[in-house]
């Protein structure tokens, strides 16, 4: 691990001051941070440490929605009684990752930062354009089991890695940040960027903006969700495929949906089109196939990882039928029913 300095702030001004020198990253729950610096991935001259500010809360929002503080605990939102009835699908995703031990430290605002787990990308002997713009991607023709499917680039096929953002774009969650010129609000949807030209840049974060909380709207699906991820084992491990789904029915008619993919793609991949595919329809095979193979257009493999859209195909169907069903997925008990 190289020589940084490191800041503790008291304050968001402090943090937002601090944040200025060049090279500088903030250091919130460090299950990620950390693990890039000792493997030197990430070389941050300073390390801003933002533990101390006060933005650890859960906030029951006028609306029926919930206001969760960029440094409250993965445990903590995910067992906190208020996100368990008003967001049930975020707690159930935040369950599917990690470990318990992990999800006791990392926080909101980190899950939304986290950065691929791309093998290359992790290591320094390898060229990557995520790492090192201009290097090249060797996952591209190598080793690409994990990578996307869907929204990459000759650039970059390496995928978001979080199972909590799944569920935030589905709810179309929105992002508080503040830095030097002020205070904004992100959607959710415009938060992660696709790879492009540009695949080392993740996010919209303009330069030394700190993420201060994410915002959920109300809660109108009931029992009709589910967050199914798909891995290579049922212990702690990243996903293959991942789906977050919610359905308002009415009658023998879905009213409403939301639907979205992990694991496939440079962000939470969602399509407007899939999930007007189930507005009006009945709650049954035929509308979430069509359903998925709108989600899922363009979708196109490298070798390694061509497996991914059928699975995924299957995952969407399957998620959906556990939705309409009411019987959303287990965290504990992690065997598909």
């Amino acid at each position: 691990m190289r020589r940084f300095d490191y800041v503790r702030a008291g304050t968001l001004a402090e943090a937002l001051d601090a944040l200025r020198a060049p090279g500088a990253a903030v250091l919130a729950g460090g299950t990620n941070l950390v693990d890039l610096m000792k493997y030197d991935v990430a070389r941050p001259s300073r390390v801003v440490d933002i533990n101390r500010l006060p933005l650890g809360a859960i906030e029951a929002l006028p609306d029926g929605g919930l206001r969760l503080g960029a440094l409250v605990p993965n445990a903590d939102a995910a067992h906190d009684p208020r996100v368990q009835a008003r967001a049930p699908l975020v707690a159930s995703a935040i369950l599917a990752g990690a470990s318990a031990q992990l999800r006791n430290a990392a926080t909101t605002g980190g899950n939304l930062l986290q950065r691929t787990r791309c093998f290359y990308f992790y290591d320094p002997a390898m060229p990557c354009n995520k790492r090192e713009p201009g290097t090249g991607c060797p996952a591209i023709g190598g080793v690409n089991r994990m990578h996307a499917i869907l929204g990459a680039s000759e650039q970059c096929i390496a995928v978001h890695p979080s199972d909590m953002c799944v569920a935030l774009a589905a709810l179309d969650a929105r992002v508080l940040v503040v830095g030097p010129s002020g205070e904004r609000t992100i959607p959710f949807g415009e938060f992660h960027r696709l790879p492009g030209d540009h695949p080392e840049i993740d996010t919209t974060l303009a330069a030394h903006e700190i993420i201060v909380a994410v915002e959920l709207p109300a809660w109108p699906y009931g029992t009709h969700y589910t967050y199914l991820k798909i891995r290579e084992r049922l212990s702690y491990a990243f996903a293959l495929v991942s789906v977050a789904a919610a359905l308002t029915i009415d009658g023998d008619r879905i009213a409403a949906a939301r639907l979205a993919l992990g694991g496939v793609a440079h962000k939470p991949w969602r399509r407007a089109e899939a999930e007007s595919a189930l507005v009006g329809e009945p709650p049954a095979r035929p509308a979430y196939e069509r359903a998925a193979d709108a989600l899922l257009a363009g979708a196109r493999g490298v070798g390694g990882n061509d497996f991914k859209i059928e699975l995924a195909r299957r995952a969407v169907v399957r998620a959906l039928a556990q939705a309409a069903a009411g019987t959303p997925q287990s965290q504990s008990d992690k065997r598909i029913r």
